[in-house]
C-alpha cells in the first residue's frame, strides 16, 4: 500500500498515516514561474495500491488540478489501483442546474477524476448523495456521525436529555435524525430562505425549543452567515444555548470571524479542511476514520460496516 498526500491539508493526511502505520511516500509538487503544477514521485508503485489524499478546498482549482496530476503520474507509472482520497469534495454544491444556461460542476469534476485515471474515490459526508451516481467508479462516501456522536456523548446536556438536534433546513432532516437517533434526543427544524448565493435569512423555527440546549449539524459552514441567523433565531425563540457539529469547516469570507463574533456557544467541525481551533471553534480529526477505511479498501473489506 502507498500512501501519498497533496498540499490542501498535509496534516490530515500526516494524521491519516500516523493511524494507518504507513509512511507518507516522498512526493515532489512544484510551480513553474508561470503557475503550472509538475509532480514527481520517488519511489517505484508499480502494481501498487496507491491512495492520494488530497482535499479540494481553498484553492479549490489548484488543489483539484493537484489531484489531477498526482493521479496522472500514478497511472503512467503502472499503479496497481488509484484511490482518491478526498475528504472534502469540492464543488459539491453544484450538483444541479438551479438555472437555465448554468454547469452541473460536480460531474465535470467526477468526470475529470475518473480521465484523470483514478479507480475509486473515497471521501466524506458528500453535499449531494447523487454525486455517486456522477461516478462510474466506487465512490465510498463516509459519515461523521459517529465521531459527532461520540463526542456529544461526553457532554452533559446530552447525558440529561436537555439537547436538541437541530436541522439547519428541510434538506438536512434526515441527517438530524439519524443523529438524534443514536442520542436519544429530539429535533427541530429551521425553516429558512435563500435569496443570494452564501447568503440566507432564518425564518421559522419548527419544533419546541425554549428552554433547550440547541445543537445544529450540518455538513457545510461556509460564511457562517446562515449558522449564526439560524442561532439567532432558536435563541429568540427561548433556547437556552446553541453549539453547532458541522462536518466541512469553509469558512470563507471571514467565516471565523463571524462565528466567534456571534452569540452562538460553539461551533465544532472536522479537519476535513484545515482549520484550527479558534475562540469558538474547535476540531475533531476524522484521520483515524480514513485510515481505517483505507485498511479496509486495500484488504476488501466492508466499509459501511463502521456505521451500521
Amino acid at each position: 500500500m502507498i500512501l501519498l498526500s497533496g498540499n490542501s491539508n498535509k496534516l490530515l493526511a500526516n494524521h491519516i498515516s500516523h493511524h494507518a502505520g504507513i509512511a507518507l511516500s516522498e512526493m515532489k509538487l512544484t510551480r513553474f514561474a508561470d503557475g503550472e503544477i509538475f509532480c514527481e514521485i520517488f519511489q517505484n508503485i508499480r502494481g501498487e495500491d496507491v491512495f492520494i489524499i488530497q482535499s479540494t478546498c481553498n484553492p479549490a482549482n489548484d488543489n483539484l488540478m493537484e489531484l489531477l496530476i498526482v493521479i496522472d503520474a500514478c497511472k503512467r507509472a503502472s499503479a496497481g489501483r488509484i484511490t482518491a482520497v478526498m475528504p472534502y469534495y469540492g464543488y459539491a454544491r453544484q450538483d444541479r442546474k438551479p438555472a437555465a444556461r448554468t454547469p452541473i460542476s460536480a460531474k465535470l469534476v467526477a468526470d475529470m477524476i475518473q480521465t484523470a485515471g483514478a479507480d475509486r474515490v473515497l471521501t466524506m459526508d458528500l453535499h449531494a448523495g447523487q454525486i455517486q451516481g456522477f461516478f462510474n467508479i466506487p465512490v465510498d462516501d463516509l459519515r461523521s456521525r459517529p465521531l459527532f456522536v461520540k463526542d456529544l456523548k461526553k457532554k452533559p446536556m446530552v447525558s440529561n436529555g436537555n439537547a436538541l438536534i437541530v436541522s439547519p433546513d428541510a434538506g438536512g432532516v434526515p441527517r438530524a435524525r439519524s443523529l438524534a437517533k443514536e442520542l436519544n434526543l429530539d429535533i427541530a427544524i429551521i425553516d429558512k430562505r435563500r435569496d443570494k448565493a452564501n447568503e440566507s435569512e432564518a425564518m421559522n423555527v419548527i419544533g419546541k425549543v425554549k428552554g433547550k440546549q440547541c445543537i445544529i449539524v450540518d455538513d457545510i459552514v461556509d460564511t457562517g452567515g446562515t449558522l449564526v441567523k439560524g442561532a439567532d433565531a432558536l435563541l429568540a425563540n427561548g433556547a437556552e444555548e446553541v453549539q453547532a457539529y458541522i462536518t466541512h469547516g469553509v469558512l470563507s469570507n471571514g467565516g471565523m470571524k463571524t462565528i466567534n463574533s456571534s452569540r452562538m456557544d460553539g461551533l465544532t467541525i472536522t479537519d476535513s479542511i484545515p482549520q484550527y481551533d479558534n475562540k469558538k471553534v474547535r476540531l475533531l480529526s476524522v484521520g483515524k476514520l480514513f485510515a481505517e477505511a483505507i485498511r479496509r479498501v486495500h484488504h476488501d473489506e466492508s466499509i459501511s460496516v463502521l456505521f451500521e
